[in-house]
């Protein structure tokens, strides 16, 4: 009878755990699942190489790579984890933190991060993932966005190249792309299929912050003069001006790389990891440089939502999961990851490596922008990304296009964005 029981206890018990969402032991051994949203063929490669070298040298505590998917990742993690399938370490982006921190899916790494990488990391990033005092992930890559220009076009034109040091103004921006536009090309080509994140992180350049917490700390939707800046240039180099192409309004970044190689626009605004697509697909001999986005009045201020990995509450594991991020975000490895992703490396000790200030493929621009980046301004905000979708998408592609004017958008943004915030603030 006794051994009866203790076989059914350990059946139970092999169920439970085969299970759970959480590390599993076996043998004496943790083994924890890490899912990683890497895509480009060098960071995979980077990321998989990590994992294997902490394999080799800590026998008990078994990481394994899982595949995941930035397309789907938000609606796959909320899925897994109220299934109770997450795996226990989580790739993901700052801003869609926020849900999955306040629903408590995610561990407070508060007390179990090392020194060593708690110093590393500016407060700046540590802010894109705080959540009512908690820390709810590392922030380890970032990226600024800037302008991708055609080099010999710029020169035969003879308009000002800017610098870090010297950008163009928002009001020159769109001068020097009317300057370039003409014969049935275009200054600029604005690629805002997904136009919330980026006009939002740019406004902060002209002092644009959109979302407003008051002393209740309830945050509401305010749309003032720092706001209108980058969607208003935008406007009117598409509808004014026609020195942006309206075609590319509803394009992703990829998809404006044939016409900039064909010389149909002088300049793409992009994220900084596109250089990457460019070194592969730019034809012979095309020539191309790396600018500094517009600057306002805040300066090269810009948002951004770093990548991060995190930590799942349901994990029984969660020191040895955080001493995997700790090896994963050691100065070397966190370069060698920056370098697989085309990113910038959040760490100050990676961000200083000597590589990533090379004038080749426009990483000494990029790094000079490393200090001028802030948190985006969504990244505390409960409901986002059902704001992003709902209100904000629509409103911007409609305005963009010229199908709305500026009031309306300011109405749509404000009245129907605070309705859907207020849902997640009662």
């Amino acid at each position: 009878m006794r051994t009866r029981i203790l076989v059914a206890a350990l059946a139970v018990v092999l169920l439970l755990t085969g299970c759970s969402s959480g590390g599993t032991r076996d043998d004496g051994r943790v083994t924890l699942r890490f899912q990683s949203l890497a895509w480009q063929e060098e960071s995979v490669e980077a990321n998989k190489e990590l994992v294997e070298e902490w394999n080799a040298t800590h026998p008990d505590i078994r990481v394994e790579y899982v595949q995941g998917s930035w397309d789907s990742v938000h609606d796959q993690l909320l899925t897994s984890f109220e299934g109770g399938e997450a795996p226990d370490i989580v790739h993901d982006a700052s801003d869609d933190l926020a849900d999955f921190a306040y629903g408590g899916y995610l561990a407070d790494l508060t007390d179990l991060l090392p020194e060593r990488l708690r110093s590393d990391i500016p407060p700046s990033g540590w802010e894109t993932v705080t959540f009512d005092g908690g820390v709810y992930g590392v922030p380890f890559l970032q990226e600024p966005r800037v302008l991708i220009a055609n080099a010999t076009w710029l020169r035969e034109s003879g308009v000002r190249v800017p610098t870090p040091g010297h950008p163009w103004s928002w009001a020159e921006f769109r001068q020097v792309t009317d300057r370039l536009a003409g014969d049935g090309k275009y200054g600029v080509a604005w690629p805002l299929k997904e136009p919330v994140s980026a006009t939002l992180n740019l406004s902060l350049s002209a002092g644009g912050r959109l979302f407003h917490r008051g002393a209740d700390g309830k945050v509401t939707v305010r749309f003032e003069e720092g706001d209108e800046v980058v969607p208003r240039t935008v406007h009117e180099q598409v509808n004014t001006d026609r020195s942006a192409s309206p075609t590319t309004l509803g394009s992703g970044g990829s998809d404006t790389l044939p016409g900039f190689f064909a010389g149909k626009y002088a300049m793409v605004p992009l994220g900084f990891s596109y250089r990457q697509q460019i070194v592969q697909q730019a034809p012979e001999g095309f020539d191309w440089q790396v600018l500094p986005a517009p600057a306002g009045t805040g300066g090269l201020t810009q948002g951004v939502s770093p990548q991060t990995l995190s930590v799942a509450q349901d994990c029984p594991y969660k020191k040895e999961a955080v001493a995997f991020l700790d090896f994963l975000l050691q100065p070397r490895n966190m370069v060698r990851l920056a370098l697989g992703d085309w990113m910038l490396p959040t760490g100050r000790q990676a961000l200083a490596d000597p590589v990533l200030h090379t004038a080749e493929h426009g990483w000494a621009t990029g790094t000079a922008l490393a200090a001028h980046l802030r948190p985006a301004p969504a990244q505390t905000v409960r409901g986002y990304p059902e704001w992003k979708d709902k209100v904000a998408t629509p409103a911007l592609q409609e305005y963009y296009s010229g199908a709305i004017g500026l009031d309306e958008l300011r109405e749509r943004l404000e009245e129907d964005g605070n309705l859907v915030l207020a849902r997640y603030q009662r």
